[in-house]
């Protein structure tokens, strides 16, 4: 494969791409070591090393440090790994070692979300921030299962009420829309709002 650009990314870091469409990112020292330069042919085993002993265990310590500071969708490690501008095959060997591992679960992390936010949002508003995050909608639908058990929203609507000091029927109009839109801005149906302030 003939190398047809490599340009600077950063102080430390060069793109390299071939006229087969293939790019990565190396540090200059590593260019170096290959002697890799512009309209030269890299060859098979020069490629296959650099992706083995470089790339590859490069963007698996990248997804282990991104786990480690905090969990993370698949989707959202992917998302990260896209950014440090590694190739799909290196980000699908990534995500197939760290779960290999456990270090990511999709359907752990939902149920965390799930217990977490409960109390804070409604299921409406949960299933929307763990679509954004990437997750599987039948996974949220498990997670939002196991986690509300019979927990209603009219309960967690109360739940709210309370918390905001809110006495159903002493207070006047105004007070009651304000907290009509204070709980559709958490994400409850109108209809069980009204249910309840009614």
């Amino acid at each position: 494969m003939l190398i047809t650009q490599i340009s600077e990314l950063d102080k430390k870091r060069m793109m390299i791409r071939t006229e087969e469409g293939i790019s990565f990112v190396l540090y200059k020292g590593e260019i170096r070591k290959f002697g890799l330069k512009e309209e030269q042919e890299l060859t098979s085993e020069v490629y296959e090393e650099i992706r083995n002993e470089i790339l590859i265990k490069r963007a698996r310590k990248r997804a282990m440090f991104l786990l480690e500071k905090m969990d993370r969708t698949e989707s959202q490690l992917r998302d990260k790994l896209r950014q440090g501008f590694y190739g799909e095959d290196i980000i699908e060997d990534a995500i197939s070692y760290v779960k290999h591992y456990h270090y990511i679960d999709d359907n752990r992390y939902a149920r965390t979300y799930v217990r977490c936010q409960k109390e804070r949002k409604s299921k409406r508003q949960i299933r929307v921030d763990l679509i954004q995050k990437g997750v599987d909608r039948e996974v949220i639908e498990m997670a939002i299962e196991a986690e509300y058990e019979a927990e209603t929203e009219q309960e967690l609507i109360m739940k709210w009420i309370e918390k905001r000091h809110y006495v159903i029927g002493s207070n006047d109009i105004k007070e009651k829309q304000k907290m009509y839109q204070f709980l559709m801005r958490k994400g409850f149906r109108s209809e069980d709002v009204l249910r309840v302030l009614e």
